[in-house]
């Protein structure tokens, strides 16, 4: 069987914790291993619960966290349910996440995809390493 190669990809990132519905979310880089079957972001390594999730589809592999991990959607809308919680967006991919992904180039320098002021947890619990 042939090696395949799976290149890096902006998803969205969001720990279900003990949260919830909601939990802390990022948009980010992330990376996967050579099968594919690992995804790696923050120095956490990811693998799929395979559907037998509860409003999750991959958990931290170090502390069986769960996880929704997703690409992220042009309207914006990538939380598993409606929400105004902020979404951090990663430096490294802001350019491109405004750009390619949300088709909005003039909001390229927005920190967060929630335009909302209210103050909600944000990305602090899942950081960029």
């Amino acid at each position: 069987m042939a090696n395949q190669a799976y290149s890096p990809r902006i998803m969205y990132i969001e720990c279900k914790g003990n949260f919830g519905l909601h939990g802390s979310a990022r948009i980010g880089r992330v990376t996967f291993s050579r099968t594919g079957s690992t995804l790696h972001y923050a120095g956490k390594s990811f693998q799929s619960l395979k559907g037998s999730g509860f409003k999750s589809n991959y958990y931290d592999v170090v502390t069986g966290e769960h996880y929704w991990i997703s690409g992220p959607r042009r309207d914006g809308t990538d939380r598993l349910y409606k929400s105004d919680w902020p979404v951090e967006i990663d430096e490294d991919v802001r350019e491109e996440y405004w750009t390619e992904i949300r088709k909005r180039p003039e909001w390229r320098t927005r920190t967060q995809t929630s335009l909302s002021t209210t103050n909600r947890p944000n990305a602090t619990t899942l950081t960029r390493a």
